[in-house]
């Protein structure tokens, strides 16, 4: 049995959520935004999406099924690769002149509780600081193109 693991954040951004929407689902300009990652793929419900994690040949790749596509509010896709797995979201929230983008892991660390729960006392708070890093990266990158 798995061990679940739920990272979620978010960041209000000075830029309308269709700016916000067009930059997050550009999935080859993650890695502008998303720490030592390159990702490609589809634009609508049934797509692939595939992500290279890591640093040079160091790293996994991480496949994804878009299961949700609601543009400009949320799209949901289902990590089943090797190993990632579980679901990831990302909501495009208006906050009047601003929009708040939020992003969330569901993953399934593929441990059993025994290790899985020592590991995700490790591995959560390692991924909310990578997550919230790559927010900020990513607000930088939407304002400075909007200006």
């Amino acid at each position: 049995m798995p061990t679940n693991l739920t990272v979620a954040a978010g960041v209000v951004v000075d830029a309308a959520p269709d700016r916000l929407w067009e930059l997050a689902v550009d999935w080859s300009r993650q890695s502008e935004w998303i720490w030592a990652t390159r990702v490609d793929g589809g634009h609508e419900a049934g797509a692939t999406v595939v992500g290279w994690t890591g640093i040079g040949p160091v790293g996994f790749t991480d496949t994804m099924v878009i299961t949700e596509w609601d543009p400009p509010r949320r799209c949901t896709v289902t990590h089943v690769g090797k190993v990632v797995r579980g679901t990831g979201i990302f909501e495009v929230v208006p906050r009047g002149a601003r929009a708040e983008f939020r992003w969330t892991e569901r993953i399934q660390l593929p441990l059993p509780p025994l290790l899985g729960r020592p590991a995700a006392l490790v591995a959560g708070p390692v991924a909310r600081i990578a997550l919230g890093s790559s927010l900020r990266r990513f607000a930088r990158l939407a304002q400075r193109n909007t200006a």
